[in-house]
């Protein structure tokens, strides 16, 4: 078996050190023992924009939010759909990840940090949800391994009422909120509904080709 070798790490705010490994061509990100992300499962991911890109349709001018940047599989997965005309916000609260998309994973990245369409915030996403009411057609959210799966504490008023209806003001008429989970966890579809979503739950095997864990979108769309 290839070693593991550690690149890097780096401090969340609030939370644990991540460490970014490589193992021959693949990269992986972990959180204490847990690996968080790795280039071998981009699937789901990938589906978080697809999906999303799926129920929007064809609106034009569209606007994305996206948290975090991650290893950029859902980033890429969107810039590959939408138009000339859409804009995304990437909010990515390590700046150290955004260090390893332009160093060591430079050749996964393909300059899609460099898309015209695209504006990099080194921000809390839930800052910049609260930001500015009605701004976003889209707010796709892999920040943590599920609603009670959390990389950092502070990340739980995303997944509460609060949180949930300032959310909700931040979409669009009929945009869409669509959050990434590694488990199943139907309080949170039933809080999601409470804060006034329709709600529909996917499940999307990790890898590519259809194989791999089984994770878990929301899609909630603003009514």
């Amino acid at each position: 078996m290839i070693p593991r070798e550690l690149l890097a790490t780096a401090r969340i705010p609030g939370g644990s050190e991540m460490r970014l490994y490589r193992r021959g061509a693949d990269h992986m990100i972990l959180v204490d023992r847990d690996e968080l992300m790795s280039t071998r499962m981009s699937g789901s991911e990938e589906a978080l924009a697809t999906m999303t890109a799926e129920r929007l349709g064809s609106r034009p001018r569209q606007h994305w939010l996206i948290g975090g940047y991650g290893m950029g599989f859902t980033l890429r997965a969107a810039l590959r759909i939408l138009p000339g005309d859409a804009q995304v916000t990437v909010a990515e609260l390590v700046p150290e990840i955004v260090a390893w998309a332009r160093g060591p994973m430079a050749r996964l990245t393909s300059d899609c940090l460099d898309d015209r369409r695209v504006a990099l915030r080194i921000a809390d996403v839930a800052a910049v949800i609260g930001e500015r009411p009605g701004a976003f057609d889209a707010i796709l959210l892999d920040v943590d391994n599920g609603p009670d799966a959390l990389v950092r504490p502070q990340n739980q008023w995303l997944y509460e009422p609060g949180g949930l209806a300032i959310t909700k003001s931040a979409l669009r008429p009929d945009g869409t909120l669509a959050i990434w989970s590694a488990w199943p966890d139907a309080r949170f579809g039933r809080a999601l509904r409470s804060a006034g979503f329709a709600v529909d739950e996917e499940v999307v095997r990790a890898r590519s080709n259809g194989k791999g864990p089984r994770h878990h979108i929301w899609f909630a769309t603003a009514r």
